[in-house]
């Protein structure tokens, strides 16, 4: 699959479905969603980028990511986010029965999500889901928190531990245990297919507002990520564009 540079991130160039494609036909797989809250923390951190660009997809999920990668690389991008990658994968999945494993976020929100899963779709296969302690992600990875995922094996273990967490929580599995199922880190998703929190209509996501809803949602763990990093975002790829240009 093709990349291209926005800031120091290789995006992936790819749709919602290509991605649910490779996730249901390959085994072994690193998947990050990647926002601008990504893309400027891998600029601002080499070590953190190294990581982010060894994945083998990395999804342009939010709006400004999309469009950067559009209008820098006239490849008609259109966003591929975590939410759509999900439930697509998991529809398109159902026929030979792909296997899935839920870890992170909280019991609660686990069972609720379990709950709507089996709802949308009843032929899912769910192997099992875990909550683990808030904890460092090298501690994660311990054996007793991850053994059910190495004796059960499932197809597809969606990582919902947040950024840059979940991202360098999958990097130390798949290093550690030569992991086959594959690993997609995915944020809020469990939250929002729960019902937990809210999640933006699609025309306001499309049109890069969605980030409004969750600062509403969460202020005091969001305010920075938007009134700072989406700014340097702004500024950095205009920098990108201009340089571009130059060449």
């Amino acid at each position: 699959m093709n990349t291209v540079d926005i800031l120091n991130t290789k995006i992936t160039e790819t749709s919602v479905s290509q991605v649910s494609k490779k996730l249901i036909n390959q085994s072994g797989l690193k998947v990050a969603i990647c926002n601008t809250n990504t893309v400027v923390r891998c600029y601002k951190n080499i070590s953190l980028s190294d990581i982010i660009n060894n994945f083998d997809i990395k999804t342009p999920d939010g709006f400004p990511i999309a469009k950067s990668s559009a209008l820098l690389y006239k490849n008609n991008q259109k966003r591929v986010d975590g939410y759509k990658v999900f439930l697509s994968t998991i529809e398109a999945g159902l026929d030979k029965k792909i296997s899935h494993y839920f870890f992170g976020s909280n019991k609660n929100v686990l069972d609720k999500l379990t709950k709507e899963l089996r709802n949308m779709f009843p032929e899912i296969n769910i192997l099992g889901s875990y909550a683990p302690p808030y904890d460092t992600y090298q501690n994660l990875a311990n054996k007793s928190y991850v053994e059910d995922i190495l004796e059960k094996r499932p197809d597809i273990v969606w990582v919902s531990l947040g950024f840059p967490k979940q991202e360098l929580f999958i990097d130390f599995i798949h290093k550690e245990y030569s992991i086959r199922s594959n690993l997609v880190g995915v944020g809020a998703v469990f939250e929002w297919v729960s019902g937990t929190r809210i999640k933006a209509p699609e025309f306001i996501a499309n049109i890069g507002l969605e980030w409004v809803l969750r600062l509403i949602q969460e202020p005091k763990r969001l305010y920075k990520r938007y009134f700072v990093d989406n700014f340097l975002f702004i500024f950095l790829i205009i920098k990108q564009s201009l340089s571009k240009k130059i060449k």
